[in-house]
């Protein structure tokens, strides 16, 4: 926001130049990001606080200056001659939406001439940013400027009902109205409504509509001063996309008590600008009073959270120059709030102010006090930091938003009723692409590659940990962290060797090395998701419990996210991986004794995977069998229908003895009998 220097000494003596008043309120917690000069004048640009909404009006920052350099605060007198006739035969006020409107004052300035502001006017509010219109409308901006209030000028003679009356309501769904930036609106049951009992006339606390506009025929103006409640403008203002200077200062909360005054004020411009005569009388709407507010100060809680050594009476001459009303009540100061400080509520807020204008470069240093502990990592984050560790050692770590949109669950494939779907919306989303809390990663890395191919990226190689968000009935939903990763392309091209395709085993070779560094005793079985390839996806199990999946991204999917070739991913719980973790054994004897190898190919039925049959073998000799492994999968000629051929090459050593062949031939027996058994397998036999 920029303001005139010279317009702010209107309302407060001010000896200090430019720059050190600019020091000076930012010392006081009233930012200012920097000065610029133009002609005679300077402009402070501050950069407000969402606390001190107030500081956007002139009289305020005055009321900030005053205090700090023992000053008095001018407020402009106003000089209203008003005309017989009283405004309640001219217009009447209802405002069924009591919640969202607490007040609405309207005034009637008779017999207005349109035409240009004066010179000093239009000076104010260049230096402002708000460009001239014409008197009316200049005078509604210049008092906003100056007060905080926003206010809305009608052409009275342009209200459609024949009584002339104002109501305030929520829109009716689908109900539209016309801006004064000529855009048409399609309006909700949360958005609140100015109407004059038939059709809307203006989009309550941002903007007017075309249809009661201010313009060179206008003769009567109705003049509007009203409080608004901030959050419903907030997210009127951002449903709507539609942001003006009216909206960012009832987003920011404005003075409920401070209405009359604006509405008199610019009665009274507009009465000696544009030659109107003003009709006796506000018809002042107030279903909800403000109450006045009070807190208790202490002084000697004031010293303690500074660190001062304050007097009461040094802390009262604080509260005296920030024109705080207070008394001394059994010790402590009860301080009257002033309705135009919504940021002060609680005794630290009046501590805050002594510590503003008493200089926080005044308050001492300290250490700080009490029992210390060292710091580190639980259990749980050391292992997710493990994860991440062993993951960055081929692949390259990406955070993504936890907001996502909800058009990637069609991206993905996702049926109507997966559980995927099932998502935590966003109450005041920043727009539509971040509506919804994820449920999974994959979309945050399939975005990622999309982006790093659309710049000539052709290997990219991600993974991320982070946190999904599972909607309960009732309560706050239920995070859960999961790693999850995605490749695509091939490795680089070195002397070593030539480039390998990250495919499916690629990345199941990232997965396995991770499981052999963690003790995490992780198998995989064949599996279907929507998302991936069907046969070319499989589920990852640990300690039989199914922890994630991994597989090849299904076509459509990768054309939907504009993916070239082919991309492999997964996802796996990463909470239940640590709960399923094993301890590592990190060293054991080196057996002096040779091993034998031993080569077989068995006939199995197709239905049965490697690992089942691996698994089957170690569980039927598992006290010399060192190691197990498959080498080839044949089907073809010599090898029934529904049967494959799969070559195992299987090690035996002991560690207290030599083998003899005898020993290892009747093991083989025993683990050929235990796949017949389990899985109607023979030993192949070529002829």
């Amino acid at each position: 926001m920029g303001v005139s220097l010279k317009w702010l000494k209107q309302y407060a003596d001010c000896d200090w130049t430019a720059e050190e008043l600019a020091y000076r309120l930012t010392m006081a917690g009233i930012a200012v990001e920097g000065v610029e000069k133009q002609g005679e004048d300077h402009i402070l640009d501050l950069d407000l606080t969402p606390n001190r909404g107030d500081c956007l009006g002139l009289v305020n920052l005055a009321r900030e200056v005053a205090a700090l350099n023992g000053s008095k605060v001018r407020i402009p007198e106003i000089e209203l001659r008003e005309s017989q006739e009283e405004i309640g035969n001219y217009i009447t006020v209802e405002i069924p939406a009591a919640e969202l409107c607490h007040r609405y004052a309207a005034r009637l300035i008779k017999g207005v001439r349109v035409g240009s502001s004066p010179s000093w006017m239009q000076e104010a509010l260049l230096a402002s940013g708000v460009r001239p219109i014409n008197n009316i409308v200049d005078v509604t901006n210049y008092v906003m400027l100056e007060c905080n209030q926003p206010l809305h000028a009608f052409d009275y003679q342009l209200l459609s009902t024949e009584d002339k009356r104002i109501v305030v309501r929520r829109a009716y769904p689908g109900e539209v109205l016309t801006t004064l930036d000529e855009v048409e609106r399609k309006l909700d049951e949360d958005m609140l409504l100015i109407t004059d009992g038939e059709q809307a006339v203006a989009l309550a606390g941002i903007m007017g509509g075309m249809n009661t506009e201010i313009n060179d025929d206008t003769r009567d103006v109705l003049l509007e001063s009203a409080w608004f409640m901030g959050p419903n403008i907030r997210r009127t203002s951002r449903r709507l996309g539609l942001r003006s200077d009216a909206s960012s200062r009832f987003e920011k909360g404005t003075d409920i008590e401070g209405v009359i005054y604006a509405v008199d004020r610019a009665a009274a411009l507009m009465a000696e600008l544009a030659g109107g005569e003003v009709v006796r009388g506000v018809f002042d709407a107030y279903p909800h009073p403000h109450k006045k507010r009070q807190a208790s100060l202490r002084p000697e809680r004031v010293n303690q959270v500074l660190g001062t050594e304050l007097t009461t009476r040094e802390i009262r001459d604080f509260l005296d120059r920030l024109q705080l009303k207070h008394r001394v009540r059994k010790g402590q100061l009860a301080v009257d709030i002033p309705s135009y400080r919504p940021d002060i509520e609680l005794e630290v807020d009046l501590i805050e102010e002594v510590a503003r204008l008493y200089g926080y470069d005044r308050i001492p240093a300290t250490l700080p006090q009490g029992d210390t502990t060292w710091g580190g990592l639980d259990p749980y984050q050391g292992f997710r930091e493990e994860v991440r560790v062993i993951l960055a050692a081929s692949l390259y770590e990406v955070i993504n938003y936890s907001f996502i949109n909800p058009t990637v669950f069609d991206l993905l494939r996702l049926p109507p009723e997966h559980e995927n779907r099932q998502v935590v919306r966003v109450a005041n989303p920043l727009s539509e692409e971040q509506s919804v809390m994820r449920t999974l990663l994959l979309p945050g890395l399939l975005g990622n590659v999309h982006i790093n191919m659309a710049r000539k990226n052709e290997n990219p190689a991600f993974f991320e940990i982070g946190s999904i968000f599972i909607p309960r009935p009732e309560g706050l939903p239920r995070e859960k962290i999961k790693v999850g990763a995605v490749v695509s392309g091939s490795t680089p091209v070195n002397w070593l060797k030539h480039n390998l395709p990250m495919d499916f085993y690629y990345l199941k070779g990232i997965l396995e090395n991770l499981f052999a560094r963690l003790g995490i005793p992780g198998s995989f079985t064949a599996g279907q998701e929507p998302c991936y390839h069907p046969g070319r996806t499989a589920r990852v199990i640990c300690a039989g419990e199914e922890i994630g999946v991994i597989g090849e991204i299904h076509p459509r999917v990768l054309d939907a996210f504009d993916i070239r070739g082919q991309a492999c991913a997964f996802e796996l719980d990463l909470e239940r991986m640590f709960a399923l973790r094993q301890k590592r054994q990190m060293s054991e004897s080196i057996i002096r004794y040779p091993g034998v190898e031993r080569d077989i190919a068995v006939l199995l039925p197709d239905e049965v995977s490697a690992a089942q049959a691996i698994a089957a073998i170690q569980q039927a000799e598992g006290d010399l069998l060192r190691e197990v492994g498959v080498f080839d999968v044949y089907r073809g000629e010599q090898v029934p229908d529904g049967f494959k051929s799969m070559a195992l090459r299987l090690r035996f050593q002991s560690g207290d003895r030599t083998l003899t062949d005898a020993e290892v031939g009747e093991r083989l027996q025993r683990i050929l009998a235990a796949l017949e058994n389990s899985f109607r397998a023979s030993l192949r036999l070529d002829k």
